[in-house]
């Protein structure tokens, strides 16, 4: 696919929900999946609250030039305008070009008038904060803070499932026509957060062998396993589901007796119903885990 710059792996998304790969349920969608087992796919306590509604979203982005600088609303506000869940999502880079940035929050405080009068003079970038960054690093982006990923960076991408984003600035580019691709200034105004903060990247202390709290939040709990042997998880006491998303390596998960080989750039999705698993490796992986607390 040419000039496909982000990938939706695990999706319960309405327009682009994700099947099965392989097994005895290859090609079976997700959502039939979640009608048909309910909480025995995700929980009860994630069930009884999200229904038939997958509620996380994992991407992969590829950034070959800066994306539009955007913002997503809140649940309250997405549900107003749009009946949809707000979009709090976290970014873990799994590669970086030498001089790669990101764009996270504002660099000074501001309000909405401030904001505009930057805006409209055309000198928006002025007041956005801009990080430098590198592979492992973290960036967790609550509904409302406005953001972009520069070019030369790899992302793995965790969030609520929402396909919400009011598209800020688009440095001025146009297409192949010569058009502006739109902006949704005015939707934007009560959706940012205009705060600003000390810190915008994710601190965390990196640790072989061991599982390293990256984020916790309402929406998900992001951990990371960097391991260079293989190990065993129990998921007993988590009434939820989890995903793997594997940013480095490779390994097999077994499970009764079945194995399931797994290698960078790709995600799994294991029910609440496994609960004890085995990680074997040869070479170390490093992978994402994802569940709802």
């Amino acid at each position: 696919m040419p000039n496909c710059g982000e990938t939706w792996e695990i999706s319960g998304v309405k327009s682009d929900v994700s099947v099965v790969d392989s097994g005895e349920l290859e090609g079976k969608p997700l959502d039939e999946l979640l009608e048909t087992h309910k909480d025995e796919l995700v929980g009860k306590k994630v069930y009884a609250h999200f229904g038939n509604i997958f509620p996380l979203l994992v991407k992969f982005i590829d950034a070959n030039e800066d994306l539009s600088i955007q913002v997503h609303p809140d649940d309250v506000l997405g549900k107003k305008r749009h009946n949809s869940f707000g979009k709090t999502e976290m970014w873990y880079v799994i590669e970086a070009d030498p001089g790669s940035t990101l764009i996270a929050g504002f660099n000074r405080e501001l309000n909405e008038q401030l904001y505009l009068d930057k805006f409209n003079s055309g000198h928006l970038t002025d007041i956005l904060n801009k990080e430098d960054v590198k592979a492992g690093d973290v960036f967790f982006l609550p509904a409302g803070r406005v953001h972009t990923i520069g070019k030369g960076l790899l992302i793995a991408e965790i969030q609520q499932t929402s396909d919400i984003t009011y598209r800020i600035y688009d440095f001025d580019r146009v297409d192949d026509k010569g058009n502006k691709r739109e902006l949704h200034t005015e939707e934007a105004l009560a959706a940012i957060d205009y705060k600003h903060y000390p810190e915008y990247k994710t601190s965390y202390q990196p640790e072989k062998d061991k599982t390293v709290k990256l984020v916790s939040c309402p929406y998900f709990t992001t951990n990371l396993l960097d391991f260079t042997k293989g190990t065993t998880k129990d998921y007993s006491n988590l009434d939820s589901f989890v995903i793997h998303v594997c940013v480095e390596g490779e390994y097999v998960v077994k499970h009764n007796g079945s194995s399931y080989p797994v290698k960078m750039g790709e995600c799994i999705l294991l029910p609440k119903t496994i609960n004890h698993l085995e990680l074997e490796t040869t070479i170390g992986f490093k992978i994402l885990e994802s569940f709802i607390e």
